[in-house]
């Protein structure tokens, strides 16, 4: 161990976490536990449901009579306000340790134009998915996961695996969830954002139920990639470590599309749309925080494996 040097900066290494070697101070934060990252995501959650409910309220009762200009502003600023909570939520709850604000809005902004770069461009102009992706049960569950899921997981993984990755400010398995998740929340911006404009506005009580499913959703994928790539970088893992955890996002992602329009039966329009707005959020709702729930076990289960190893 004595001619090895930590994985993280390079500086002489005197412990294992099994063939990755670390220096004294970067053992300890690769098995941190980092309660404030587990915290903000269930506070996340919680916030980003009330924020829905107060919207849908306000909306309901006061009946604004917004014209396209003004809903297609009020509906972009809308889209933004799932990654302000979550990030409200991190840095309150992670003060000690906390992540650079630099380093997480890089990866944000990373996703964001991969969003629009590459995914948009896919889904509308070479994939022409809204022509045939509900023509029947299996299409729908098939190009969920294989177009949707896959391209959707590896681009959001590129974000961080082609960034921040190699960076000392990565530094413990737990980061791989924070990264991923601030990606999953660029790329649900940007699908908001686009859902906004192609629509000329949405109403804002549905509207704002679909930008919260869609963040939920693309946040939680992301997390369970970011927990793959955590453990990638600091224990070491087979080669099909990565396209496992990749495949496990990229199934679950098809699998929530697939049964989000089943609960629903519709989208939401400029009119109101969809039947079930609301079941789709308290789906969305319950998986994030399963997701979350699954991922603080995971780790805690791993910190201890590694200690007593």
């Amino acid at each position: 161990m004595a001619d090895q040097v930590c994985c993280v900066c390079g500086k002489p290494a005197g412990r294992a976490i099994g063939q990755r070697a670390f220096c004294d101070e970067h053992f300890e934060s690769a098995n941190s536990q980092r309660k404030g990252v587990w915290r903000s995501a269930w506070g996340q959650v919680i916030a980003l449901v009330v924020f829905v409910v107060l919207v849908y309220a306000v909306e309901g009762f006061f009946k604004p009579a917004f014209g396209q200009t003004a809903l297609v502003l009020a509906g972009v600023v809308l889209a933004i306000v799932p990654a302000l909570i979550w990030m409200a939520f991190f840095y309150q709850q992670d003060r000690l340790e906390p992540e650079p604000k630099g380093y997480v809005a890089s990866v944000f902004i990373l996703a964001m134009l991969v969003a629009a770069a590459i995914w948009l461009p896919l889904e509308e102009n070479f994939f022409h998915l809204s022509k045939w992706m509900y023509a029947d049960t299996l299409t729908t569950l098939l190009g969920g996961i294989l177009i949707v899921g896959f391209i959707q997981e590896f681009l959001k993984y590129a974000a961080v695996r082609y960034s921040v990755y190699r960076s000392a400010e990565f530094d413990e398995a737990t980061d791989g969830v924070v990264y991923a998740t601030a990606a999953g929340l660029g790329f649900a911006t940007v699908l908001n954002i686009n859902f906004v404009i192609s629509n000329g506005g949405v109403d804002l009580g549905t509207g704002v139920i679909r930008i919260a499913i869609v963040a939920l959703a693309q946040a939680s994928f992301a997390g369970i990639t970011g927990y793959f790539l955590g453990r990638a970088k600091f224990e070491s893992e087979p080669l099909w470590w990565m396209p496992l955890g990749l495949t496990l996002a990229a199934v679950l992602n098809g699998l929530f599309f697939w049964l989000r329009t089943e609960i629903t039966q519709s989208t939401v329009t400029l009119t109101g749309g969809g039947s079930n707005p609301w079941y789709g959020l308290a789906l969305a709702a319950v998986m994030a925080g399963s997701t979350a729930a699954i991922l603080t076990w995971l780790i805690r289960r791993n910190i201890k494996s590694a200690l007593a190893a």
